[in-house]
């Protein structure tokens, strides 16, 4: 199954990332440019490298990544579990490392909706006792 390439869906609060991973030298494509060009912050960069780091497998694997929707760090977010996902798919023995690490645990914290009578979810009008 190594030679062959695997598809996995990340999400997070709206974005929704579809990654393709192959053996390769280490190249990434995500939305048609490079990691480092797609997300300019080094933090973000180096979150979606973790599941790569933590399994000892960066520079094995190529890549490429269509991220949809939400902010950078949603996205970055998306593209991380899709990795540790495809990593489980590629050696199960990966598994319990990234599980440790809370790698494949999908973060569903997502924005809390407006509440009718109040400006925003949880802020309420100025109180005016005259």
């Amino acid at each position: 199954m190594a030679d062959t390439t695997i598809h996995t869906i990340g999400r997070r609060k709206e974005a929704v990332c579809r990654v393709y991973i192959m053996p390769g030298s280490g190249k990434w494509d995500v939305n048609g440019r490079t990691l480092g060009d797609y997300f300019p912050r080094p933090s973000l960069v180096s979150a979606i490298q973790q599941p790569f780091t933590a399994t000892d497998t960066l520079g094995r694997f190529d890549v490429k990544a269509n991220i949809d929707g939400g902010g950078s760090t949603g996205q970055a977010g998306a593209l991380r579990l899709a990795v540790a996902r495809a990593l489980v798919k590629m050696d199960e023995a990966h598994r319990p490392k990234l599980r440790d690490l809370g790698l494949l645990t999908r973060d569903a914290r997502a924005v809390e909706r407006k509440k009718p009578g109040r400006p925003k979810a949880r802020k309420r009008f100025q109180f005016s006792k005259r």
